[in-house]
Order: C-alpha cells, then sequence, then structure tokens
C-alpha cells in the first residue's frame, strides 16, 4: 500500500507495508495470541480504570494522586486491582468478539465504499467508523454484564466520606457478586447500563476509529513533506518498521484523546447507573434523568467530567497499547507473512 502526502504538488510517496485485511489472517492463531497479548495490556492498565471509576463514584471532587494514595494506605496494591479477575474474564471473549466485527465490518464496508466510488480516505474513514461503531455494539452484549460486577468490585471497600453509602466488603468475587446483583434484580441488574454503554461507547468507537484512520493520514502527510523538503532528489519514503509503529501509536493517542473528550459526560452517567444502587428511589434502579441531576446538584455540570484524567491518560494509552498490539498481532497471524514485510 502506497500514501501520497497531504500536499498535491509534492512528487514525495511513503510506501508503507501492505495492510492485512480478514481473508488474510489465520483465525486460531489469531484469537489466542490476541487473548495472550490483550490480557497483558489489560493488567497492565488495570489501575488507572479503577482510579477513574473511584473519582466518578464519589460526590466530591478528589484529585487522582489523592485518589490513589488513598487506596494504596488503606487496601495496597491489591485495592488498585479489585475485580481484575472478573474484567479479565470478560475481557478475552468480548474481545474477540470485537476484532471479528471490526474486521469483518471493515474489510466489506471499505470495498463497498470504493465500488461506491468514494475517494480511498474518505472510504477509509467511513470503513473505519462503521467497524468501530459495529464492534463497540457486539462487544458490549457480553461486556456490559462483566463491567457491571467489575466496577461494583473496584469500589467496595473504599472508606472514602465522599463514597456514597459505602458497604465495606459487600461481595466476596466476581461469582458472588454475579448472584447477589442477578437475586436482587433479576437478569436486567446485569444490563443495568446497557443503553449508557451502547450510546457511549459506539459512538466512541466510531469516532476514534475515524480519527485514527484522518490522523494517520495527516501524520505521514507531514513525514512526507518532510522527507520531500529535505531530500528533493528521492520521490519516495520506505519507513521501517519502528517508524510505522511510532506513528501509529501517536495516530492512535491523537484518536483516543478526542474520543475521550467528546464521550466523557456519558461515560459517567454510564458508571454511576451500573455502580449505585437505587436505594433513595425505593430499590429501584435510578434513571439516566436522576443521574444527571444528581451529579449537577454535587457539583455542577463539571462532576460529569469527573475522571477525565485518568480516562483521557487510560485511553490514550489504552489506543497506543492497543493499535501497535493490535497491528503487530495482525503481521503474527498472517497466513503468508513474507509477503507483508
Amino acid at each position: 500500500m502506497s500514501l501520497s502526502t497531504a500536499e498535491e504538488d509534492s512528487a514525495q510517496e511513503i510506501h508503507l507495508p501492505a495492510d492485512i485485511d480478514w481473508q488474510m489472517l489465520d483465525k486460531s492463531k489469531f484469537f489466542f495470541l490476541g487473548a495472550v497479548l490483550f490480557s497483558g495490556v489489560s493488567a497492565t492498565l488495570y489501575p488507572v480504570v479503577v482510579l477513574k471509576t473511584r473519582q466518578q463514584i464519589f460526590q466530591t471532587q478528589m484529585s487522582c494522586i489523592k485518589t490513589a494514595f488513598s487506596i494504596m494506605n488503606h487496601e495496597g496494591i491489591r485495592g488498585l486491582y479489585r475485580g481484575f479477575g472478573t474484567s479479565l474474564m470478560g475481557t478475552i471473549p468480548a474481545r474477540a468478539l470485537y476484532m471479528t466485527a471490526l474486521e469483518v465490518t471493515k474489510s466489506n464496508v471499505g470495498i463497498a465504499t470504493i465500488q461506491l466510488g468514494f475517494p480511498e480516505p474518505t472510504a477509509a474513514a467511513i470503513a473505519n467508523a462503521a467497524a468501530g461503531l459495529s464492534a463497540a455494539m457486539a462487544a458490549q452484549i457480553v461486556w456490559t454484564p462483566i463491567d457491571v460486577v467489575s466496577q461494583r468490585l473496584m469500589v467496595q471497600g473504599s472508606n472514602n466520606p465522599n463514597f456514597p453509602k459505602a458497604s465495606p466488603y459487600k461481595y466476596r468475587g466476581g461469582m458472588d457478586a454475579f448472584r447477589k446483583i442477578l437475586n436482587t434484580d433479576g437478569p436486567r441488574g446485569l444490563y443495568r447500563g446497557f443503553g449508557m454503554s451502547i450510546l457511549t461507547y459506539a459512538p466512541s468507537n466510531a469516532v476514534w476509529w475515524a480519527s485514527y484512520s484522518v490522523a494517520q493520514r495527516v501524520v505521514w502527510g507531514g513525514i512526507g513533506c518532510y522527507f520531500c523538503k529535505k531530500d528533493d532528489e528521492s520521490s519516495s519514503f520506505r519507513p521501517d518498521w519502528k517508524t510505522v509503529m511510532a506513528v501509529q501509536g501517536l495516530s492512535a493517542a491523537m484518536a483516543g484523546g478526542v474520543s475521550a473528550l467528546i464521550t466523557m459526560p456519558l461515560d459517567t452517567v454510564k458508571t454511576r447507573l451500573q455502580v449505585l444502587d437505587g436505594d433513595e428511589n425505593g430499590r429501584r434502579p435510578l434513571t439516566i434523568g436522576q443521574t444527571v441531576r444528581n451529579l449537577v446538584r454535587e457539583g455542577g455540570w463539571g462532576a460529569c467530567y469527573r475522571g477525565l484524567g485518568p480516562r483521557w491518560a487510560s485511553m490514550s494509552m489504552s489506543a497506543t497499547t492497543m493499535i501497535t498490539t493490535y497491528e503487530f498481532l495482525k503481521r503474527l497471524s498472517a497466513k503468508n507473512q513474507e509477503s507483508f514485510t
């Protein structure tokens, strides 16, 4: 695959390694290696997710640093990994479903948009946005119950006075939480916030993948212009794998930051719907409207952005590690790897 620079009058051309689509992958290798690699990524980033969740639940603002020190002082390192086992069990099937929907949709929509006559950059952005949307919706079928349980485990044991109606240790583990939620609220309890999860993650993924596609083109365009000015005699540039990964990581971080900022209020409302019980509402689950009103009453509209720092960091770091791991995984899983070097 080759990518021309953003300036049409430039003769500089960037020759990137060939892209790998769904048909070119060894599926068993792809899913097995994916489970291993993404489990490692999840373990690395999990403490940031715990910090973000705690901040969203607190009734008054508390900084990320203070939250982290509070957890370490009262709960130790284990406090930063509450619910990790449950989260990991759900991550593997959810990731498998996500990657399948992502690659299948991206491949099919990409072909369809090209056949409809869209320019290649536009077709790539549309295909990536559609793929992100469908992948997020598919994954939430598996992920929402896991998210509900793991987030309940994340916040229990907190002795922070800002935490509403905290009960030190309500659940003994993931299975115990699953049974208690099911007994108390039925299957609907495990899918609490499902609608908000779709409203949060589907647009977030669509924005992220479309932004990632555009960001990559902008970054490569800038690199092409740089090398064109640096060496007028050269008409092409063939980057090595380190440069390709660096550009992918930078583009992913840019896309992750944009997506985090746009969808933060939705994520805060979703987290509260999934974690807080409806005791003040006669055991009925809180509605979206009630949750928003509670947030505004506690800290104005700025309360909807509690945890933005950890979420921004989490999404940027997660996006960078995810995309570089994902592209590396695809190359490891290619049926004929010599064709893509």
